[in-house]
């Protein structure tokens, strides 16, 4: 347990230093990590990396971290970049960003390294080159380890389990000899279809959910003219944003302070990272207004061939006519009908929720990883005490759901 201290707060720095670039000649690759103020040389580099990229992840995006270094000044944010000469030429072959933060869902006083580098972010898989997976995900292991200002615990909030880069990782911390820990395997909802929007819905929805939605639009087009609306360019997207923030301020988010209005920097990032997506066509919001007014909003960002359901919203004086599922509709054929997007990832937390009505599933799990290897004791200790945590968690929350159902069944039979 000697190694322990390395995890506190106060060991590290807000600047760390940067790690010099760590070589694996056999493999022609070098890896470096980086703070945001490097991230805006590697847009093309980025660009370019992504149609090789075995999975596409919007929120590993160096736009994306470089707009939470500016909104979380206090907060050590970290690049690694892969590089890998190729025919003479220097090319981009892995990204994984990361923050060193309090592990999510947990009780233990440590700091770890955490991804997605910021808190609305819902996809921790890194970005690389498919054709060389296992060699980049070992020197950026490598790198971590080397370092000394950092953590020595990554902490993966739902990292995808499925495909070839997570097979890689599992082959390479089993080389390592290291045994992650995963905690709370879900799936989540995707929509990954040949069928048009049409078409899917009637498959997807059942019958009676189908002739409900048509008379909760019906009656909301009583309520005045109603529209679907995409916003897609740049000033469209800002002016679209205001009107999302707004909206969820004033429902129930709101009222619990969980909105992002009620935290200026968790608005102040949004705003930056839409802008710099939107700047690159890679930001949409998709809108049903009634007279010109938005009654429901979701945010969408896209990585490539993938789009993320990033955020949702809905005006809660419509709520009787289920804007949020009629949105669903109207954005499920939009997807569908956009050949560019191979799938739709929705980023909910698990397979419940108004998205459920998507067919297909990606799943997903939160991960503790050591860098080192061969692990070490505090590392098997920390992820026993995380596991153990996060099971008595859930089982109070299990017993306060049924706690809450019970009296609600007491109080209908007086």
């Amino acid at each position: 347990m000697s190694d322990i201290p390395a995890y506190r707060t106060e060991d590290i720095p807000r600047t760390a230093p940067v790690a010099a670039a760590t070589q694996h000649a056999a493999s022609g690759i070098s890896v470096e990590a980086v703070d945001a103020a490097r991230l805006p040389e590697i847009d093309k580099a980025w660009a370019d990396l992504l149609p090789r990229a075995d999975t596409q992840n919007v929120f590993m995006d160096p736009a994306l971290l470089a707009v939470a270094a500016t909104t979380e000044p206090n907060v050590c944010h970290r690049a690694l970049l892969v590089w890998k000469s190729v025919a003479g030429q220097r090319r981009l072959v892995g990204l994984w960003s990361f923050a060193v933060r309090r592990p999510r869902w947990s009780a233990l006083p440590i700091h770890v390294m955490a991804a997605p580098a910021y808190t609305h972010g819902y996809l921790a898989t890194p970005v690389i080159d498919r054709d060389c997976l296992d060699e980049t995900l070992e020197a950026m292991l490598d790198c971590l380890a080397a370092e000394r200002s950092l953590p020595k615990i990554v902490a993966l909030d739902t990292m995808g389990t499925d495909g070839a880069t997570y097979d890689a990782l599992t082959r390479v911390l089993a080389h390592r000899g290291v045994t992650p820990r995963v905690f709370e395997p879900v799936v989540r909802p995707r929509l990954a279809s040949p069928l048009d929007g049409k078409a899917y819905l009637e498959k997807a929805l059942s019958s009676s959910t189908r002739k409900k939605l048509r008379q909760h639009r019906r009656k909301l087009q009583e309520k005045g003219a109603v529209a679907s609306d995409i916003a897609a360019e740049p000033d469209a997207v800002a002016r679209a944003l205001e009107q999302f923030l707004a909206m969820e301020a004033a429902g129930w988010k709101g009222q619990n302070g969980t909105a992002l209005l009620c935290d200026k920097g968790e608005a102040a990032f949004m705003r930056g990272a839409m802008a710099a997506l939107a700047k690159r066509g890679n930001a949409a919001i998709h809108a049903i207004s009634v007279d010109g007014k938005p009654a429901s909003m979701q945010i969408v960002a896209r990585a490539a061939d993938v789009a993320f359901t990033w955020k949702t919203a809905y005006d809660e004086a419509y709520q009787d006519y289920s804007p949020g599922m009629l949105l669903l509709e109207d954005y499920t054929s939009a997807f569908l009908a956009d050949k560019s997007i191979a799938f739709v990832d929705s980023c909910s937390f698990d397979d419940s929720g108004f998205m459920s009505a998507w067919t297909e599933r990606r799943p997903v799990a939160d991960i503790w990883i050591d860098v080192r290897r061969g692990g070490s004791v505090a590392f098997r200790v920390l992820g026993c005490v995380q596991k153990n945590y996060r099971d008595l968690r859930n089982a109070a929350k299990a017993a306060y759901r049924a706690w809450q159902k019970s009296n609600l069944r007491r109080s209908l039979k007086r």
